[in-house]
């Protein structure tokens, strides 16, 4: 028995002995000298920012494109109201103008972002550098900021322990502190949330009046986090362990960019009146928008009506022609429409009916850009009826937003010789954007006269100015007013 224990005694002391030269030999060439210490830090090439709302803003403008739709609009300065930029060390930003700027440009189509720089503008006029000459105006200016920053919404912790010990040894304790042998190990969690919300409002640039329901307050959750763990071994009196630290915060300020970027994607889209909830997976249909429709669509007469189905039926890809007259092809180019929406969106009358189709043309903005196309030119042949099967051979540039057929005899207007002249100057999205409303030659007259009345050859799609039921409205002010410039 004596014998035993003395090889247990040995067996222990050379365990002991052991585990020095394996952790010397695991540090390698590595110096042990603390006076030696030195980090490396990684040494990584710039990158360019991407974010999940980059192709949605950019749809946005081919959007506005496919829907005629255009607007100038300016941003004021877009700053923390909330007061912990200056006070909580600088958390989140004082001053998201800049990003507010790029979101806007980064639209495209035909919405053109006009900076708001008054000092920059007036040291040019002092220099002598430039003036007010061919500046453009906008017709809405977009304010808000960051209205909200509350922390600490929420706190979670969790923490686990385990450990185990075993049975004296009985060993020597001449030779060691102590005779048993242990495991522990922790694990301890901890987690917050916090909350960022940001206003936005638009405002006519010619009254400062805001425009009615037209603003978004927009929040992002962001948390923080931090987590502990621990191992650690006793062997008969000496204690070896293992620790590891992580705290995580999600950016601040590239949440404040995803806030930014969605709010000026709900805000032009919901100005314009734009299906903008269609470029974003899971979002909701915005009702402002979608009133406005309803509301437009109500104020047609029946054949008008049946005009504006059967223009969005074309543009969905189904080959029917732009009557107002409810005919078999329509009826069936319907039911195969329906066939194809979900049971949960069943529709029970016409406005509803249109609705769903008007907004189902910016599920595929290439194809419908193309028969926009398509569509403009057949009102532009002889035949209203069958004209809408003509396929270009060629692509061309044509005035799609503005064209809208007159069937009736003398009905036709004339384009003033001074906006011809300035059709003819058009160059660039900025340009096409700023481009008055015309209306077609008045060559067109005497081909016309022979066709069926206007009321059956309406295309509502195509106008760049929308049929407003109130003209009281601040939209209708600022198309009245860009009309008449």
């Amino acid at each position: 028995m004596k014998t035993y224990t003395i090889i247990r005694a040995r067996f222990i002391l050379g365990i002991l002995f052991f585990f020095p030269f394996v952790i010397l030999n695991l540090t390698g060439c590595a110096t042990l000298d603390p006076r030696q210490v030195d980090v490396d830090p990684p040494n990584e090439m710039p990158e360019v920012k991407e974010t999940n709302f980059d192709k949605p803003l950019a749809d946005l403008g081919k959007m506005t494109q496919v829907y005629g739709k255009r607007v100038f609009i300016q941003g004021k300065d877009i700053t923390d109201y909330t007061g912990l930029s200056t006070y909580g060390f600088g958390e989140i930003p004082r001053d998201i103008t800049e990003m507010t700027k790029s979101a806007l440009n980064a639209i495209g189509g035909n919405v053109v972002y006009i900076p708001y720089t008054p000092v920059y503008i007036n040291n040019q006029m002092v220099t002598g550098y430039s003036n007010f000459q061919g500046k453009l105006i906008p017709d809405i200016v977009l304010s808000g900021g960051i209205t909200e920053f509350d922390r600490g919404l929420e706190t979670r912790g969790s923490n686990t322990d385990f450990g185990v010990t075993t049975n004296p040894f009985n060993v020597n304790r001449s030779w060691v502190p102590g005779d048993v042998i242990s495991v522990d190990y922790n694990q301890e969690d901890k987690d917050s949330l916090a909350r960022i919300t940001l206003d936005f409002n638009l405002l006519d640039f010619q009254t400062m009046a805001g425009v009615a329901r037209m603003q978004t307050v927009n929040s992002i959750n962001v948390y923080k986090a931090a987590a502990e763990k621990e191992l650690g071994f006793t062997i008969f009196g000496p204690t070896f362990g293992l620790r590891g630290t992580v705290k995580k915060i999600q950016g601040r300020h590239a949440a404040i960019r995803l806030l930014v970027q969605t709010s000026v994607l709900q805000i032009v889209g919901k100005y314009l009146h734009l299906p903008y909830w269609k470029l974003i997976p899971e979002m909701q249909p915005d009702q402002v928008v979608l009133d406005k429709i309803r509301q437009d669509f109500r104020y047609l007469s029946q054949a008008d009506k049946i005009g504006e189905i059967q223009t969005c039926l074309y543009l969905k890809g189904y080959d029917v022609p732009v009557t107002g007259q409810m005919d078999a092809g329509t009826q069936a180019a319907l039911n195969s429409f329906k066939m194809r929406m979900d049971d949960s969106r069943a529709v029970h009358n016409d406005t509803e009916l249109y609705v769903e189709l008007w907004s189902s043309l910016g599920e595929n903005m290439e194809q419908v850009a193309y028969r926009r196309e398509m569509l403009a030119r057949a009102f532009a042949t002889d035949a209203p009826v069958q004209r809408v099967a003509v396929a270009p051979a060629k692509k061309a540039t044509t005035k799609t937003a503005d064209k809208v057929a007159s069937d009736q005899p003398g009905k036709s207007k004339v384009t003033p010789k001074k906006e011809q002249r300035e059709e003819r100057t058009v160059k660039g999205p900025t340009a096409v954007a700023k481009a008055p409303v015309t209306t077609p030659a008045a060559k067109e007259t005497d081909q016309t006269t022979k066709n069926r009345d206007e009321s059956h050859d309406i295309v509502q799609v195509l106008r760049t100015q929308p049929i407003l039921g109130n003209k009281s409205t601040a939209e209708a002010l600022i198309n009245e007013r860009r009309t008449a410039e």
